[in-house]
C-alpha cells in the first residue's frame, strides 16, 4: 500500500481547479474557471475532488459512506491498481488518498471499478479482481481474490481490457474485445481482405456472464451472452427494463486501408459508435457490417465486399438504439439511480436515465477531433430514450481539437455517490469532479437545458462539414504526405500521441535513437509492452512493407526532424540493407521449419524414423 502525504495533496489541491481563461468559439464559451472550468445544465455545480492522481484514473466507484474507489491508468508496481479517497472534513475534496490491490507483472491499463454485494471489484486487462468491504475501512484488509483470470495467448493486445457490470441475479458480465480492426488476413494492413467466417469469433467480439460470485474463473466457466462486438468498454445494467446495455467502439482506418474508397470525411465521422440493448443472443455485426449513422443503415464493411452502401448479410444484425458519430470512444455508461430524499439528488427528468463518458476521437484527421463531453439520454417507458444531450463539457477547453494533446482532460469514468451526485473522472491528469443539483426540482425544464443544446454546434461535438470544417481547407500539405496517411491518426498531427494508446514520437528514444531498429518497425511492426519517455503503452504497430524503400526512408526521415527532434535522415539504401536482412531472415526461418518438419517425419530422416 502507497500512502501520499496529506500536505503534498493539500498544495495540489490549491492549485487552479478549472480553466483561468475564458475564450470562446462561434460565440459559445469553450473555458471557465466556474464549476471546475465545466459547463452544465442550469441549477448543476461541481466541485474538484482531487485535481490529479498518481496513476491518473479510469473508471470509479463511490461507496456508501462516501469513499472512492479508482482504477489507475498506469500501474507499474504490485498494489497501486486502486487509488482510495476519502473526504474527512466535509469540504467535498479528498484528504486521504492510498494506493492498495493488482498483480506486480501488470503493466497495461485495464479498466472496470464497481461495487457489488459488499464487495469492491475492478479489472486490469486481464484479471477481474474483488475485495470484501469491511465498515468504515477504507483500504480492505481482507484478502485479494481473483474472479475471472484471461487465459488466452494475446499476441496483439488490442481491446483486453475488462469493463464488467452485474445483474439483479447474481451475473457479472464480461466483454472480450477483438484483437483485430476487422478480423483481416493482416490486421490494419491496405486492402487485406477479411476472414470470413472470423475464426476470433469463438472466443472474442462479444459479452461473456460469469457467476458473480465464484472465484477462479475463466472464459470457459462463462456463458457467451452476444456477439458481434468489437470492443465494449461502456457497459451497465438497466434495473427497470432488467437488460444489459453497452456501447461498441466501432473500426478504425477506413480511409488508411481503402484509400480508393473512402474519403476523409467518411472515415472521420463513420462508423457509428452503436449504442446497444444487449438482449441475449444478440448479434451486433462485427467484423463483417457496421452502422451508417446518417443512412441509418448497417452496410458491409470493405473488407467483406462493401462500398459503404451495400447492406448484404448485415440485415440480420441488431440494430443500435442509438449511432453516435464515429471515434468519440464512449468508455462508460452509467444508470442514473438514486433515493428521492438524496441530498443531491437529481431531478426527476434524470432518474433512471443514461449517462455516457465520451472519451474523444483520437483519429479523425484533418477534420476536428470530437466527442470529450457526457452525454444523457432520458428514460422512455424504462429504456433510454434516442434524443441524446449534452449533459457535461468544457473538459477539453479549446475548440476546434486539432490534436487529442490539445484537449486538457478526456471524461472517462461515471459513478453515483450515496447523496446523488454524479463524479466524473478524466484520464489525462486523474481530476475527479463531483457534480451536484442545487436549484429547484419542481421548475427543472427546457429553458435550464438551452445553453447546453447550443454546445451541440462546437466542432467537437457537431458532424463536420465536408469543406468548412476541413482543417487543410485552402492550405498547403505541411509535412509528410505519407505520414499524413498512415501516421498520423495514432500518432497525431502533432507528434505528441494520445497519452493512452499511441505512444508520442516527439523525444522518443525509438524514433532517435538506433535506425534499425526503427525501420524494422516499419517493416514489421510491433505489438505487446513497450516504454516510450517513461510511460508504458500496450498496443499494436501494423507493418508498413507495403510502402516503398523510399517511402519509408522519407516518412522516418520527417519524424526524426520534425516534432522538435533534430537526428539525422534515413536513407533510401538503409531502409533497402534492412528489409533485405529482414526477408533473408524470414527464408532462414521458413527453411528451418521445413527441415525440422521433415526431421520428425516417419520417412524422411536419415535414420528412417
Amino acid at each position: 500500500m502507497t500512502t501520499f502525504p496529506i500536505r503534498f495533496w493539500a498544495m495540489a489541491l490549491l492549485a487552479v481547479a478549472g480553466f483561468s481563461q475564458r475564450a470562446t468559439y462561434n460565440g459559445l464559451p469553450l473555458q471557465t474557471a466556474d464549476n471546475g472550468g465545466l459547463f452544465l445544465p442550469d441549477g448543476f455545480e461541481a466541485t474538484v475532488v482531487v485535481d490529479s492522481l498518481p496513476g491518473r484514473a479510469r473508471h470509479l466507484a463511490v461507496n456508501d459512506n462516501g469513499d472512492i474507489y479508482v482504477k489507475a491508468r498506469f500501474v507499474r508496481n504490485k498494489d497501486e491498481a486502486v487509488i482510495a479517497l476519502r473526504d474527512t472534513n466535509g469540504d467535498g475534496r479528498a484528504d486521504i488518498i492510498k494506493r492498495f490491490g493488482g498483480l506486480e507483472r501488470e503493466r497495461g491499463y485495464g479498466t472496470a471499478m464497481r461495487i457489488y454485494n459488499g464487495y469492491l471489484y475492478f479489472a486490469s486487462e486481464l484479471y477481474v479482481y474483488r475485495y470484501k468491504l469491511k465498515p468504515g475501512q477504507l483500504v480492505p484488509d481482507s484478502p485479494q481474490e481473483i474472479v475471472l483470470s484471461d487465459d488466452h495467448k494475446h499476441g496483439i493486445h488490442e481491446h483486453i481490457a475488462k469493463p464488467i457490470t452485474f445483474d439483479n441475479a447474481g451475473h457479472m458480465y464480461v466483454p472480450f474485445g477483438a484483437g483485430s480492426n476487422t478480423c483481416q488476413e493482416q490486421n490494419r494492413i491496405p486492402n487485406s481482405p477479411g476472414i470470413d467466417p472470423c475464426p476470433m469469433m469463438t472466443d472474442h467480439g462479444g459479452i461473456w456472464r460469469f457467476d458473480a460470485n465464484k472465484i477462479g474463473q475463466t472464459q470457459r466457466d462463462g456463458y457467451r451472452y452476444a456477439t458481434g462486438l468489437r470492443s465494449v468498454v461502456a457497459l451497465d445494467w438497466n434495473p427497470v427494463d432488467n437488460q444489459l446495455y453497452g456501447l461498441q467502439h466501432g473500426r478504425d482506418d477506413l480511409l488508411r486501408t481503402y484509400a480508393a474508397q473512402f474519403s476523409p470525411w467518411q472515415s472521420a465521422v463513420f462508423p457509428s459508435e452503436e449504442f446497444f440493448r444487449m438482449t441475449e443472443g444478440m448479434d451486433g455485426g462485427w467484423p463483417y457490417c457496421y452502422y451508417d449513422q446518417i443512412q441509418g443503415k448497417k452496410v458491409l464493411n470493405p473488407e467483406y465486399g462493401g462500398d459503404g452502401q451495400r447492406v448484404g448479410r448485415c440485415d440480420r444484425c441488431e440494430q443500435p438504439l442509438i449511432g453516435f458519430p464515429g471515434h468519440w470512444a464512449p468508455n462508460d455508461l452509467l444508470f442514473y439511480r438514486a433515493t428521492a430524499d438524496a441530498a443531491n439528488g437529481f431531478p426527476a427528468r434524470y432518474m433512471n436515465g443514461a449517462f455516457v463518458a465520451f472519451h474523444g476521437s483520437t483519429n479523425r484527421a484533418p477534420y476536428p477531433q470530437a466527442g470529450y463531453f457526457i452525454g444523457f439520454m432520458p428514460s422512455e417507458n424504462g429504456r433510454p430514450s434516442r434524443n441524446w444531450e449534452v449533459f457535461a463539457d468544457g473538459f477539453a477547453g479549446v475548440d476546434p481539437i486539432v490534436n487529442v494533446s490539445d484537449a486538457a482532460y478526456r471524461p472517462m469514468g461515471l459513478a453515483v455517490g450515496p447523496d446523488g451526485s454524479l463524479y466524473v473522472a478524466e484520464t489525462e491528469k486523474g481530476k475527479i469532479w463531483r457534480i451536484r443539483y442545487t436549484g429547484n426540482k419542481q421548475t427543472f425544464g427546457p429553458e435550464q437545458l438551452a445553453q447546453m443544446e447550443k454546445r451541440k454546434t462546437l466542432s467537437h461535438i457537431r458532424t463536420p462539414d465536408q469543406l468548412t470544417d476541413n482543417l487543410d481547407k485552402d492550405k498547403p500539405v505541411v509535412g509528410s504526405n505519407i505520414y499524413g496517411v498512415y501516421c498520423a491518426a495514432c500518432h497525431q498531427r502533432n507528434g505528441l500521441g494520445d497519452s493512452q494508446r499511441f505512444p508520442p514520437l516527439a523525444g522518443s528514444e525509438w524514433v532517435l535513437g538506433d535506425k534499425k531498429r526503427l525501420i524494422e518497425v516499419m517493416l514489421k511492426g510491433l505489438e505487446g509492452p513497450i516504454e516510450v519517455n517513461g510511460k508504458p503503452y500496450n498496443n499494436v504497430m501494423p507493418q508498413h512493407s507495403f510502402l516503398t524503400d523510399e517511402d519509408i526512408a522519407e516518412v522516418l526521415t520527417h519524424i526524426r526532424q520534425n516534432f522538435g527532434n533534430t537526428a539525422n535522415a534515413i536513407s533510401t539504401a538503409e531502409v533497402s540493407a534492412v528489409r533485405l536482412a529482414t526477408t533473408e531472415k524470414k527464408a532462414d526461418k521458413r527453411r528451418g521449419a521445413v527441415k525440422s518438419r521433415r526431421s520428425t517425419t516417419p520417412g524422411t530422416s536419415p535414420s528412417g524414423f
